[in-house]
């Protein structure tokens, strides 16, 4: 099937909610938490980095001094017909195992939730799991398994409308929940092939630049994985005339869910961290439609996937750490949340000069 099929005489998105600008950060409460973190008892910037995200959490709150303390981690899953293309090292199955694995508690980003007593939201987007055996997963199936992107496009343009539509309800979720950071997480078996293409398509790379192992896989079964990569970016080049239209030629339901929440949580004023190589497609997607959200975000770490940097760049985004993660799951953004929580505390704590009656820098 060609991709021009799914997107002639229809290529007006019927409500494009997701086009909205980001709530404007305040300069002024931004000045204002500057000014309060250049008088703090150290030398200016001597927290290098930790003082930056306290600064950007002040005018993403608009208050000058920032609180995190609700942590929202919605974990999005869904299955990819790409799979029938044989890139992954692991069964299908194994996308259902985990919904359940996720919320028994087994999982790594189950763990790091508990740790952080962060509510963990687990959604399936579109598996092919029996939602009857997952009663405390969130299902939002908009159908279950994606198209093989390297014959056919991932979805129609309606499945995407709805895919939109799951990740901007678990934004406003956190927003009604007055969660101060939104974490983002996935879990798809293929879905680094589909992350992989986007990249791709959005960096105008060539799959030999961004396709790594993903689970597992060795040599013969990345270079495979890399046929299959360019041949669907290939396939679906001419149909292509927006970012819109990438997601539904090449994307996969979880990662379009993805990217409308960091869009939607962006439109409410809500700081979103970004996980790692499928996480950052998804937010490229996010500011391709959007640019306005690109304040909103924060790029936790860098993956172990050698792709990653490629979007990272494309996306101007410095990495708050390096430490060869490449589980996804949202796992990287959670590591980061108490780099987070102790910026706010050093901010909102730290006596000022005149508070500890500590002696200022000479003036030269």
């Amino acid at each position: 099937m060609s991709s021009n099929n799914v997107l002639e005489n229809d290529t007006a998105y019927r409500n494009p909610w997701w086009k909205e600008a980001a709530l404007p950060i305040d300069p002024d409460i931004t000045e204002q938490a500057t000014a309060h973190q250049n008088n703090l008892t150290k030398p200016q910037g001597s927290l290098g980095t930790i003082e930056s995200l306290a600064i950007r959490l002040a005018g993403i709150q608009q208050k000058a001094k920032p609180a995190i303390d609700n942590v929202g981690i919605y974990v999005f899953a869904a299955d990819h017909g790409i799979m029938d293309e044989g890139v992954s090292a692991f069964p299908q199955a194994v996308t259902g195992e985990m919904l359940k694995n996720f919320v028994s508690g087994g999982a790594a980003i189950s763990v790091l939730s508990q740790q952080l007593h962060a509510d963990l939201v687990v959604v399936n987007v579109g598996s092919l799991a029996n939602d009857k055996e997952l009663p405390a997963v969130v299902h939002r199936i908009v159908r279950k398994i994606s198209g093989n992107i390297a014959k056919e496009p991932a979805m129609t343009l309606q499945q995407f409308e709805t895919a939109m539509g799951v990740g901007c309800e678990m934004a406003e979720n956190a927003r009604f929940h007055h969660q101060h950071l939104f974490v983002g997480g996935e879990m798809g078996i293929g879905n680094t092939s589909v992350a992989s293409a986007l990249i791709c398509h959005f960096t105008q790379r060539c799959a030999a630049d961004i396709v790594g192992p993903g689970t597992g896989l060795d040599t013969a079964g990345v270079q495979h994985k890399q046929q299959i990569v360019d041949q669907a970016v290939a396939l679906h080049q001419d149909a292509i005339e927006c970012a819109e239209d990438a997601l539904i030629c090449l994307g996969g339901f979880e990662i379009v869910a993805l990217t409308a929440s960091y869009i939607r949580a962006a439109q409410l004023g809500i700081a979103v961290l970004v996980d790692g190589f499928i996480c950052t497609a998804a937010a490229l997607a996010a500011t391709r439609i959007n640019p306005s959200i690109a304040p909103y975000l924060f790029y936790c770490h860098q993956s172990a996937e050698p792709g990653h940097q490629v979007a990272l760049s494309a996306l101007n985004a410095e990495p708050l750490f390096d430490l060869q993660l490449r589980l996804g799951e949202g796992s990287g953004a959670a590591l980061a949340v108490p780099l987070f929580r102790h910026a706010v505390a050093l901010h909102n704590n730290m006596a000022t000069f005149g508070d500890a009656s500590v002696s200022e820098k000479l003036d030269a």
